[in-house]
């Protein structure tokens, strides 16, 4: 990866990381995803993502395209041909292009020809999570001209473990609550309150920096950031603190 491309990867995943609102997570990550892998356009797909439901969002510049098509259009879009039966028959996570995995047969494809009429794009490189199950969740990029190179293949499984440690902190803010206004004056930063989340699912240090993405002693730093600014010294005493200020749902309504 080339210096340029890791300073901006760099700077999307420190600004991720620092906001607050998880609906806001992955419009960081579009608006520079593309330009890093060589692209012009990009979908993102998260939760249960299939013809009928699920989360699908696109980059800068592409809403207008795509905001006069119909359901079977939409329908075509997120069923990922031929990338979700490319992944969904393998545990093999990394990065293709459509015309790899399609052959000739893309071109010619109701997806191609539709991608091809509003984006005027006919190349797709699909970049699942890595540990994402069936039916994938990940980003589909599009460009015209030719064919994604191997370079950017790999530059594209370089991105993987950014793009999984912004879903999984989109995951984490959404099962907050709104906190109280006291709460509010602690200060904590979102990846703050996201090891704090995790302290309250019981997870030990090496558990919890598994889950972010991030080494124990990055971990153990921000647990001690934690105790500082709620006054507390130990793990008990800070969930339960942080749910009677509403930073953490309690024990009743915390996830399975």
């Amino acid at each position: 990866m080339g210096t340029t491309a890791y300073e901006r990867m760099l700077s999307v995943a420190v600004a991720a990381l620092h906001e607050r609102a998880p609906e806001r997570l992955w419009p960081l990550l579009a608006a520079e995803l593309p330009v890093l892998c060589g692209g012009d356009a990009l979908i993102y797909k998260l939760d249960d993502w299939n013809e009928r439901e699920g989360t699908l969002g696109l980059s800068p510049g592409a809403d207008a395209e795509f905001a006069s098509i119909g359901d079977e259009e939409t329908g075509l879009l997120r069923a990922g041909y031929p990338l979700a039966g490319h992944y969904a028959g393998r545990a093999d996570r990394a990065p293709v292009t459509a015309r790899r995995v399609a052959g000739r047969s893309w071109s010619g494809s109701p997806t191609a020809r539709l991608l091809d009429d509003l984006l005027d794009v006919d190349h797709v490189l699909g970049i699942p999570l890595p540990q994402s199950t069936t039916p994938v969740t990940g980003c589909l990029v599009y460009r015209s001209g030719r064919d994604f190179t191997d370079d950017e293949l790999r530059l594209a499984e370089q991105l993987q473990p950014l793009l999984a440690a912004v879903e999984q902190q989109r995951q984490l803010l959404r099962r907050l609550n709104a906190p109280s206004e006291e709460a509010a004056d602690l200060a904590l930063t979102p990846r703050e309150t996201t090891v704090l989340l995790l302290l309250g699912d019981a997870l030990t240090a090496v558990s919890i920096g598994r889950r972010l993405g991030i080494s124990e002693r990055t971990v153990h730093k921000h647990i001690a950031n934690i105790y500082r600014k709620l006054g507390t010294h130990d793990r008990v005493s800070t969930v339960l603190h942080a749910q009677r200020l509403g930073l953490v749902p309690t024990a009743s309504a915390a996830r399975p």
